[in-house]
């Protein structure tokens, strides 16, 4: 199971948050400044910021879905149970949030528009993606589970109060 993590954590969010935008940072002939101005120092303290709270969020979701999916985020491997824990109570995508966090502190700390269009870019794909392929996969593999904690849980903007599950013999 580890080495399906690895494969999965590197070929997915890996090549999102590390090497499109090295690419991006290498053909644009980005240089990280020597001195950063006083002004621009809050932009790359929020940007670390974002990045932490992305990665725990991404931990923690993957760590969910190990656990309780008894699978990885890779199509290769998806889960074998629907996840409806932690962060999953609250919004339906939470692994792609944690991305998305994580590439917006990468473009505060940066202040690289390339790296700013890519993050647009990989919330548009993202925003097709979900709703035309991976939900309608979901609810094929899940069923009526699914349907109801897709009628309860929103696609990207977290509710405040947690869902509870009714419940099912889907989640171990």
């Amino acid at each position: 199971m580890k080495a399906a993590w690895i494969r999965a954590i590197v070929i997915l969010p890996g090549n999102v948050l590390v090497v499109i935008p090295t690419m991006l940072l290498y053909v644009t002939s980005y240089c990280w400044p020597g001195d950063v101005p006083w002004n621009a120092w809050p932009w790359k303290v929020a940007g670390g910021v974002l990045i932490a709270l992305g990665l725990c969020l991404a931990v923690w979701t993957m760590r969910l879905f190990a656990t309780r999916g008894r699978g990885t985020a890779a199509p290769w491997n998806p889960p074998r149970h629907l996840v409806v824990a932690g962060p999953y109570r609250h919004v339906r995508n939470p692994m792609i949030t944690s991305v998305l966090v994580m590439l917006a502190g990468e473009v505060l700390v940066t202040g690289s528009w390339p790296l700013a269009i890519w993050f647009g870019v990989f919330l548009l794909i993202n925003a097709v993606y979900f709703p035309l392929v991976e939900e309608k996969e979901l609810t094929r593999r899940f069923g009526e589970d699914y349907i109801t904690y897709k009628k309860n849980v929103p696609r990207w903007r977290p509710r405040i109060s947690a869902w509870t599950p009714p419940p099912s013999k889907e989640e171990p």
